[in-house]
């Protein structure tokens, strides 16, 4: 039971109250709402969860979302990992069983971007895996060659290659594509995000340096010696620098490098976790790459950096590489002291809060109606 004030509307009246304004495109708080709906309006008795609510609120003080966005963000479950669909405090009377109500506004971030990411990821799992044009023939005069290493420097060079018949060939030079390592840890765990998923990126980096090892697809050594054993040390190319690698694939251009920030990857690793439920992992992965990864081209901010504190590691690390990789006499194009990394005081990490303001315009974009907050003029 809600209780009931001094002029008789009950709690549930005011949380209705506040629900309508919600849906109106209102952004007042549920701590300073005092209007009510008429008592016995038939809402019922069942008020969208207080992660909902926020979130609606907050996609609210952005831009007026679309009546179906909305409708959506307050019939959204919360899975995952964090506390169930919680009730408003004050309009619902306290249980001993199951979690107390709360007010939203003292939610953390965490639990709202929950309910973005599934959203999210119900849009990306509906856009579907983008239809590309159809390979180009392979041409009978390219070179043989096989792309590895760096993620999100080989796998979209070999992609345009492979669209505009030049596939890889068997036999043929092995290309290691590399850069300073401080960037191949960041393209490591971003190419994770927008794949099978990953853990936090303080995480992942203060794993590997407790393992003593690398990720596999950026330990360059590691990578070259083991096609060593197979095709000879002379036929592996160590490439770190765009020039060379248009000379070693036979090409005239390729694609720029893309990457994406620390907070636009941190919203991927949730939005893929999500996915998962949804779709197999191979399909989820071509949905990440090939339809949400256009979708946050423009996000701002950097990539992911390593955090201060494990600097000495990673210079460290660089330098034994490129002691290791010169040592072993493989033909390099570029210089091996890039692998080092010309490192920042305060890098760029991911927050909670940076990837749910990106959610939230990430949701506004899929469905928004064109006026700002400030044109809408919504009485608060």
């Amino acid at each position: 039971m809600s209780q009931t004030d001094q002029t008789g509307s009950t709690g549930l009246d005011r949380a209705w109250g506040w629900v309508e304004h919600l849906r109106a495109g209102g952004t007042t708080g549920w701590r300073d709402w005092r209007t009510t709906t008429a008592p016995n309006s038939g809402h019922g008795r069942v008020v969208p969860g207080a992660q909902q609510l926020e979130l609606l609120r907050r996609v609210n003080a952005v831009a007026r979302p679309a009546p179906g966005l909305a409708e959506r963000i307050l019939g959204a479950s919360a899975p995952g990992r964090g506390r169930p669909d919680l009730e408003l405090v004050g309009a619902a009377e306290e249980s001993p069983f199951g979690a107390r109500p709360v007010d939203p506004g003292d939610l953390g971030d965490h639990e709202l971007l929950r309910v973005a990411a599934h959203l999210i990821a119900e849009d990306v799992a509906a856009a579907g895996v983008p239809t590309d044009r159809e390979p180009a023939m392979p041409r009978p005069w390219r070179k043989r060659y096989r792309l590895v290493g760096d993620p999100l420097l080989s796998d979209p060079v070999r992609r345009h290659l492979i669209a505009r018949g030049h596939p890889p060939r068997p036999k043929g030079d092995i290309i290691v594509v590399g850069a300073d390592l401080g960037q191949m840890l960041s393209d490591a765990w971003t190419a994770r995000c927008f794949g099978q998923g990953a853990m936090p990126w303080p995480d992942f980096v203060d794993t590997w340096r407790q393992r003593r090892r690398l990720p596999p697809r950026i330990d360059l050594p590691r990578l070259a010696a083991t096609w060593a054993e197979r095709r000879g040390a002379d036929r592996v190319h160590i490439v770190l620098e765009p020039a060379a690698l248009r000379g070693r694939v036979g090409v005239r251009r390729l694609p720029r490098p893309e990457t994406r920030s620390a907070d636009a990857a941190e919203l991927a690793r949730r939005v893929a976790a999500m996915l998962g439920l949804m779709v197999t992992p191979p399909v989820r992965g071509e949905l990440m790459m090939g339809t949400f990864w256009p979708r946050l081209a423009d996000a701002p901010g950097r990539p992911a950096g390593v955090p201060a504190e494990l600097h000495g590691w990673l210079t460290t690390r660089a330098t034994a590489m490129a002691t290791e990789l010169r040592r072993a006499g493989y033909p390099v194009h570029g210089d091996l002291e890039a692998l080092v990394p010309s490192l920042v005081k305060e890098p760029s990490l991911p927050t909670t809060g940076g990837a749910l303001e990106l959610a939230v315009r990430t949701l506004l974009g899929a469905g928004a109606e064109t006026a700002t907050r400030d044109a809408e003029g919504v009485a608060r």
